[in-house]
């Protein structure tokens, strides 16, 4: 699982990644035989979007840390057709996208209402 918000720094470290396997194969005498799962090009998030969640947060209170996010999230397919971002909230141990992720309700919930004061703001917008 190769994560970074620069498509040709993926690209470098899949490389390696191959060569190296390849080597370590040679090396024990074995063959590696790989398959692609899933490759999702990075994207970028609509900072307008951005800048109203990091505003709502603040404004509620809550701490703020613009990241990226290298995981391939529905909103990383959402991105290239319309205004898209992220609500992050923290999870035990800064583990995501692993077995034994975890996020405390008491985190859940600022995300939630986070996410709520964007939805409407957007919806009157488009009103």
């Amino acid at each position: 699982d190769l994560r970074n918000t620069c498509d040709e720094t993926l690209k470098k470290a899949e490389e390696r990644l191959n060569r190296a396997a390849e080597d370590f194969a040679v090396a024990q005498g074995c063959k590696v035989h790989r398959r692609s799962l899933a490759r999702f090009a990075p994207v970028e998030f609509d900072l307008g979007l951005v800048g109203e969640i990091e505003s709502h947060a603040k404004s509620l209170g809550y701490s703020v840390r613009l990241m990226p996010s290298g995981a391939g999230h529905d909103a990383q397919m959402f991105a290239p057709n319309c205004p898209t971002a992220m609500v992050f909230v923290p999870s035990k141990d800064g583990l995501s996208h692993n077995i034994k992720e975890f996020t405390a309700p008491e985190h859940i919930a600022p995300g939630v209402d986070v996410l709520l004061r964007v939805v409407l703001g957007q919806a009157e917008l488009a009103s």
